[in-house]
Parts: structure tokens; C-alpha cells; sequence
């Protein structure tokens, strides 16, 4: 692995401040700072060739793929210099330290031009690879979870379906038992970087004669296993992030089964509310602050009261973000499990997105009107045009509100008309 444990103890202790000032100095080698490099330069802005602030990418092919290559690179040479995985445990190939380190490093390194996130690498290795740290049979984990911990090979979730989205749990693809394995067939889509990806965890229905909720189960894919088909889907924004997936005769062996036949709506949480920690923090999609108040200070807009006033609300909402982050990750680290706190972060990291769309608004004016070359102007239409999507992305805004409402808040459970029912029954 090659991970650097702490200076001097043994045991793993760390100073926090040394952390950090090693932190700064070991990004201070290995990226351009941020400083003179113009508002909201990422590693293609050091070199003057672009500005992103897209929530999702508008990228060809080959360009996207080589994107996800600089950031699952740079996400080795994270770990490999001890800097990555920091919360993760020593057995599984992190560091073994608490989430303050995690958010330390975080902050040192929004100084530096480094590669900008790609969701693909983040499903990866915040989602699927701590699932299988929490669910994986040791013989899965110990041929997975460090190489996508690693992001030494991309998994999918091929979650959603036509008909089964915000209502996951209708979802009617079928898996039959045969032999020593499954045989799957039917569809799944809005899965993002499939195109990229060696593998899927997919979620499958393997008993329709019980409620909706209690006949499916999760399984790992290889997406090179015949009968595979990604088909891209063409967005609004430009870009194919998204993809269809289709599964015709697919054999799984029961070897890649995560969990329990029948316990994938389990094995779902889990990776959804890992989903949910992840979109309810600083995610590494879209702008905000960071690019927004320099923006402002070289188009002089930044003395504008109104200007000043939406900039005022970006800052406030993305420090909020970060102190439920924190409050959040000491949590887990004292042992408490994740809860439905997740939905109150993702709608309130939704809003962050939209606040900054609004000052983006009142910075630029007309210069979101048409693309005059201007550098950091008119690519903020990529970050207004893709906001609106993550009120549906990792759950819709309505289902985060319902979860509220009932386990938060204590309110009455809504009525729902399938309780009980056999998925079969159940009028589609």
C-alpha cells in the first residue's frame, strides 16, 4: 500500500496542527496553488485552459475518461502518501484517524489547483467501497474493497429503473436462481459513469411474491459479463454522465451476492445513507464561494450590496454544511450509527447549490447570456442548468422531507396503499 502512518508513534497518534502543516506542505510539491491563478482555477485552470463549475460534466468520451483518470490518480497519490483513506481502518488500507483529519486535509486542500471530483470515482470509494467493508463476505473483500478504496477500478450503482426511482423499492428487475448462481434480466438507468465502469452493484428482484421491500437482493457485476448493455443518455447540460443499462439473461455467480437473499433493500440503506453523507457535505460538483467571491472582485461586482448579500448566503451555507459535517463524522467515529440526519444534509446541500446559481445571477448579469470567450462567465450556465438535478439525484427532495417528517420529527407515517402486499399484486 504504501501508506505513511504517523510521525514518531507508534500507536497512530497525531498532532492535528503537525498533520496539518505536513498536509500543506506535502500539496505544496505536488499541486500549483490556488493563489494567481484566477477565480475558481481547478487543475485545468492552472494551465489556462478551462473554468469548471458544472455540476455535471459536457465532456466527449475520451475526455471524460481522461478526466477520471487524473482524479482516481490523484486519489492514489493521496493514499499512497498517507493522506487518503484517513479515517479509514489500517486493516483496510487507511490511515486509521479520526474525522478531523479528514476535514483538515479537506480545507488545506481547497488551496490548491488539484483534480476537480468525478461522481464515478465518488461512488466508488465512498459508497460502494465502505458497503462492502460493512456487508462484504471476507472473500469479497478481500478481492474489492482495497481496489476500489483505491479507485483502482470503478463501480456503478444500478439502482433506479423506468419505473421504480424515488419508489427504489418497486424495482422490478428479475433474478432467478439456477444452479450456483442467478440469471438477470430487465433495466436499469440514471446510472452515472456506467460507461466507465469495470463493475455494478445492482439491486435485483429475487422474490415477487413477498412486499415490495423484502424480495430484493444486491449483488456485485462485472459490466464486461455478457449480456451487458450501457447505452449513454444525452443531458440538457450537454454531457452523457448519466446512462441506461440493460440486462438481458445476465448469469451472476452467488459468490458476488452482498448480504442475504432477500436483505438487498439492507445492503441499499446502507450505500444510501453512505450517498447521503457524501451529497450533504462539499461534494466537489458545481461552484460556490470559492469561486464566486473572486468572480465578483474581477468583474468589480463584489462592493455591490445585493451581490454581496447572495455571496453572504453561499458562505453561511456551505460553513453550515461544514459544522453538520463535522458534528456528523464525530458521530460515527464515537460509534453512533447514520441516520436520517443524512436527508436534512442533502436537502441542505441541494440549497447550497441553488443559492450559489442565484449569486452566480447576480454576478454576471448578461454575461450568462452568451458565451463571449470570457473566462469564468458563461460557464456558470453548466452550474444553473445542472443544479436542479440533485433535487432528484440521491433521493428527491419529497422522499428526504418524508424521512424527515417520520424519523426525525415523529409525525405520522404516510398512508401507503402496497403495505403488506405482495410485490406481484401491486398495480403498476
Amino acid at each position: 500500500m504504501g501508506v505513511r502512518q504517523s510521525d514518531g508513534d507508534p500507536d497512530g497518534a497525531q498532532d492535528l496542527e503537525a498533520f496539518r502543516r505536513r498536509a500543506r506542505s506535502w500539496l505544496a510539491e505536488h499541486a500549483p496553488s490556488r493563489e494567481g491563478l484566477g477565480p475558481g482555477a481547478g487543475a485545468e485552470g492552472a494551465q489556462g485552459a478551462s473554468y469548471d463549475v458544472s455540476v455535471f460534466h459536457d465532456l466527449s468520451f475520451d475526455d471524460e475518461k481522461a478526466l477520471i483518470e487524473r482524479v482516481a490518480g490523484w486519489h492514489r497519490q493521496k493514499i499512497d502518501a498517507g493522506f487518503g483513506a484517513l479515517d479509514w481502518p489500517r486493516e483496510d488500507g487507511g490511515v486509521g484517524l479520526g474525522p478531523e483529519f479528514v476535514e483538515a486535509f479537506a480545507a488545506e486542500e481547497t488551496r490548491f489547483a488539484v483534480p476537480p471530483a468525478h461522481e464515478l470515482v465518488s461512488v466508488t470509494v465512498h459508497l460502494i467501497a465502505p458497503t462492502i467493508g460493512l456487508v462484504g463476505t471476507p472473500e469479497q473483500r478481500d478481492r474489492l474493497l482495497r481496489t476500489f478504496l483505491r479507485a483502482e477500478r470503478l463501480c456503478c450503482q444500478l439502482f433506479s429503473e423506468p419505473g421504480a426511482g424515488s419508489d427504489l423499492a418497486a424495482l422490478g428487475t428479475r433474478a432467478v436462481r439456477d444452479g450456483d448462481g442467478w440469471v438477470v434480466n430487465g433495466q436499469k438507468v440514471w446510472s452515472s459513469g456506467a460507461q466507465f465502469a469495470a463493475w455494478g452493484m445492482v439491486l435485483v428482484r429475487t422474490d415477487p411474491d413477498v412486499p415490495k421491500h423484502a424480495g430484493i437482493t444486491a449483488f456485485l457485476l462485472p459490466l464486461d459479463t455478457p449480456g451487458v448493455t450501457v447505452r449513454p443518455l444525452r443531458q440538457m447540460s450537454g454531457g452523457t454522465s448519466f446512462n441506461e443499462v440493460f440486462l438481458d439473461d445476465v448469469r451472476i455467480p452467488d459468490s458476488l451476492r452482498l448480504g442475504a437473499v432477500g436483505a438487498g433493500w439492507k445492503v441499499a440503506l446502507t450505500t444510501l445513507g453512505f450517498e447521503r453523507e457524501a451529497t450533504g457535505g462539499h461534494s466537489g460538483v458545481g461552484g460556490g464561494w470559492r469561486q464566486l467571491a473572486p468572480l465578483a472582485c474581477a468583474l468589480g461586482r463584489f462592493d455591490d450590496p445585493l451581490v454581496r448579500q447572495k455571496l453572504a448566503d453561499v458562505y453561511i451555507s456551505e460553513r453550515l454544511a461544514e459544522v453538520a459535517s463535522l458534528r456528523e463524522a464525530a458521530g460515527r467515529a464515537s460509534g453512533r450509527p447514520g441516520g436520517p440526519e443524512g436527508s436534512l444534509r442533502k436537502l441542505h446541500w441541494v440549497r447550497s447549490l441553488a443559492l450559489a446559481s442565484v449569486a452566480a445571477e447576480a454576478v454576471l448579469g448578461a454575461r450568462l447570456v452568451a458565451d463571449t470567450g470570457e473566462w469564468g462567465t458563461f460557464a456558470w450556465t453548466a452550474h444553473i442548468l445542472g443544479a436542479p438535478g440533485y433535487r432528484i439525484a440521491g433521493g428527491s427532495d419529497e422522499i428526504q422531507r418524508t424521512i424527515i417528517a417520520e424519523r426525525l420529527l415523529g409525525l405520522p407515517s404516510e398512508e401507503r396503499v402496497d403495505r403488506n402486499r405482495p410485490w406481484r399484486e401491486i398495480p403498476r
